[in-house]
């Protein structure tokens, strides 16, 4: 397997999905600063010009990282990091569904539309007028997600189980931080949650 990969909190979410599960995947960089991923030869990998993108050894390609995801621990089960039974997947999807519609989607285009607006402009449709009120939807998904996170008491968005849809979340928060829309700081169920992700031997290593 090869993992095209770049800078962003999209890759991000697959590096750490690759070392809770202690695999080493041959990496090619991409340039996304300087549009290397829009030009002919990386589209050809991926039309959507996005990344990261995984290229099987047979030559078939997986995009989208929950779908790159979902591929590796089908591969390699151990650690679970989606789930061992139905129900388990079935409640990491419907967490990392809500988690990205909810907070990751409003947070990224809100920075494209704002401070990464001159990054984007030229490559997608991009619409500032819009940015604060997304930034404001994810801002008010993460209050609602302190809130669960307060009444089932467990450590991990899917309680007691780590899951891709911690991975997920704290990838794009630690993103969120970077480029202005930082994590509220009272809401304290989300903070701790935080702080145990930020403790994880994975993330120290990163």
């Amino acid at each position: 397997m090869k993992l095209y990969h770049s800078i962003g909190p999209n890759p991000a979410v697959v590096d750490l999905f690759l070392a809770e599960k202690g695999l080493e995947i041959e990496r090619v960089e991409v340039d996304l600063r300087g549009g290397e991923n829009r030009r002919p030869e990386y589209l050809k990998i991926n039309p959507a010009g996005q990344l990261p993108a995984l290229v099987l050894d047979g030559g078939e390609v997986i995009t989208e990282v929950t779908a790159i995801c979902e591929y590796l621990e089908e591969e390699h089960r151990e650690p679970p990091l989606i789930g061992s039974t139905p129900t388990e997947r079935a409640e990491t999807r419907m967490w990392t569904r809500r988690i990205d519609l909810g907070i990751v989607e409003p947070m990224a285009n809100g920075f494209r539309f704002s401070e990464g607006l001159k990054l984007f402009e030229n490559r997608m449709r991009c619409l500032p007028e819009a940015a604060d009120g997304l930034k404001a939807c994810s801002r008010d998904k993460q209050q609602w997600l302190d809130g669960q996170l307060g009444e089932h008491g467990g450590p991990w968005i899917c309680g007691e189980r780590f899951t891709l849809a911690d991975i997920f979340l704290f990838s794009f928060l630690e993103f969120g931080a970077r480029v202005g829309q930082p994590l509220d700081e009272q809401l304290e169920h989300l903070v701790g949650w935080r702080e145990r992700m930020r403790a994880r031997p994975t993330v120290q290593a990163g």
